[in-house]
């Protein structure tokens, strides 16, 4: 297994970060052929998604999410800013890991679909994700 950690900065605001191209980058510099990418959040409050982003499915993706887990006071878990406790539940709905086949050294993605890193915590800036290929 080849495996490395990669630093995302995401700042102090909600985003779907696409993370494709250093998914990409990694399996070139492991020389992959066939396999699988294991794509690994090691946070309790973001996740991965595979969608497709640049069409306006990834702000739909963060407002739904927003209609899903409202930051208000409703959360039981309170510290951190004002409803920061729906960060906690996202991992709930959108998991923290996902595996995708590689085929030839290159990812078997559908068309418009991008591995993207799902973050709704504006107190946390930067994330660690781990990429981890299986021949």
């Amino acid at each position: 297994m080849e495996t490395t950690e990669i630093q995302v900065r995401t700042g102090g605001r909600e985003v779907v970060h696409d993370l494709t191209r250093e998914c990409e980058k990694f399996l070139s510099g492991v020389d992959a052929g066939d396999g699988l990418l294991n794509v690994w959040v090691p946070h309790a409050t973001a996740g991965l998604a595979i969608i497709e982003t640049g069409a306006g499915s990834d702000d739909d993706l963060l407002a739904a999410l927003r209609d899903l887990l409202p930051a208000d006071d409703r959360w039981r878990h309170r510290h951190g800013s004002p409803g920061h406790g729906r960060d906690h539940v996202l991992p709930g709905l959108v998991p923290p890991s996902t595996t995708v086949p590689v085929v030839g050294g290159r990812l078997a993605l559908g068309t418009w679909q991008s591995i993207c890193l799902v973050d709704t915590n504006v107190d946390n800036p930067t994330r660690t994700v781990r990429l981890s290929f299986l021949s």
